[in-house]
């Protein structure tokens, strides 16, 4: 369904296993701080940049679902998981670009080590053709003064401007905002739900009910 011209897009892809607290409260935040129209949460399917996650696509989707279920300016992407293929960001940006045209600006959300390590991930100077990059930075650790290889650097010296420029263009500029992170981590849930432990005020109650009610990360 094609959405409604409303703003940029926000794009926040990951593996979601589980969705948490704290990936709400980043997208939440650049919500408000970037002046998105929408942000669209896309669960990696097949991520190929770390181990296979511990629940199934379908489940990580489920939950994804429910956790953006009350926030009316949050949707759920389900492409990733349903593709049979790994899950590239680039492919996803050029399906988003075929689906909702030319004009409307999509803003990638990163925070500060996934942009750090973009030279790994595929065609990833083809990023900017197809959406901005928003940069999360958290207290202590930003990119001001962060040392990072040489292609990069170039690229956010040239790239870089102020979130006001980004309803203006489809695509191609580099904005940081600030966050206050949450001190969670899906690693963490994991491990708690092997040890039988409370997930309460980590992750929205639903996706703690789906959890248990599935029996994941056991």
């Amino acid at each position: 369904m094609t959405l409604p011209e409303a703003g940029p897009l926000g794009v926040f892809g990951g593996t979601f296993d589980p969705i948490h607290y704290g990936h709400l409260r980043l997208a939440e935040t650049a919500r408000e701080a970037l002046g998105l129209g929408r942000v669209r949460l896309i669960p990696a399917g097949q991520p190929p940049h770390r181990a296979t996650p511990g629940a199934a696509g379908t489940h990580r989707l489920a939950m994804a679902r429910l956790a953006a279920a009350d926030n009316p300016a949050f949707e759920v992407d389900p492409a990733e998981v349903e593709a049979e293929q790994a899950s590239y960001t680039i492919l996803s940006l050029e399906r988003l670009r075929a689906e909702l045209g030319p004009g409307r600006p999509l803003v990638l959300l990163l925070g500060v080590d996934a942009f750090l390590g973009l030279p790994t991930w595929r065609r990833w100077t083809e990023l900017f053709d197809f959406a901005h990059l928003a940069v999360a930075n958290r207290p202590g650790y930003s990119l001001d003064g962060t040392t990072m290889p040489a292609a990069l650097a170039e690229q956010l010296g040239r790239r870089q401007a102020s979130s006001s420029i980004l309803g203006a263009a489809p695509a191609g500029h580099l904005v940081q905002f600030a966050m206050t992170p949450l001190a969670i981590s899906a690693t963490d849930i994991r491990a708690r739900c092997a040890a039988g432990q409370s997930l309460r005020y980590l992750l929205p109650p639903p996706v703690v009910d789906y959890i248990s009610r599935h029996q994941l990360y056991l």
